[in-house]
């Protein structure tokens, strides 16, 4: 067999999305490894019921008051041992606006890391995480987000817009296709 069919793994894009801006960044990463040579999969953690059957894992969910989604957390939690022993990256997608710094002049992004970070960083010893800029159409909120968005201070909470960073999406899933192939 040769070295370039022996780097092909198939890789579990798996992610958890609210109103659908983090299913779309499970998409591009999951085409830009395909792109790349690898057989990957976008599919919601929650609908995956044989973890066992790849070979390394991408998981990410959209982040909300500081937390994951339940289904992103569940699937790591129960799969923590068979994770523990594949490569592993974890993103999140959160932050709106335009803003690189909150009001404190403080990294947005290192700010909004979802507190499972911490805790699948010991267990799973991921080769990365990130978290990347979300979107919001106002169009597709549930009743308690567009709520929130009533209030004085909601337009400046919940902006609507596509803040997703493109290019700094494609670059990390290009350097998760580089380490997959052992470069």
């Amino acid at each position: 067999m040769s070295d370039e069919l022996e780097a092909i793994m198939t890789v579990l894009v798996g992610f958890s999305s609210k109103y659908g801006a983090t299913e779309g960044i499970a998409e591009r990463i999951a085409r830009r490894l395909r792109e790349a040579g690898q057989d990957a999969v976008a599919r919601p953690a929650a609908s995956v019921d044989k973890a066992d059957t790849y070979d390394a894992f991408v998981i990410g969910s959209s982040t909300y008051m500081g937390s994951w989604r339940k289904e992103a957390t569940e699937f790591v939690r129960r799969n923590r041992e068979l994770l523990s022993g594949h490569p592993v990256w974890l993103f999140s997608s959160g932050p709106l606006g335009t803003a690189g710094k909150d009001a404190q002049g403080r990294d947005l992004l290192k700010e909004s890391e979802p507190k499972q970070f911490e805790e699948f960083s010991e267990a799973l010893q991921p080769r990365g995480m990130q978290v990347f800029f979300g979107a919001l159409d106002p169009r597709v909120l549930g009743r308690r987000d567009r709520l929130v968005r009533r209030i004085p201070s909601g337009l400046e909470l919940l902006p609507e817009g596509d803040f997703r960073n493109w290019a700094a999406i494609d670059e990390w899933a290009a350097g998760i296709a580089r380490e997959l192939r052992g470069e």
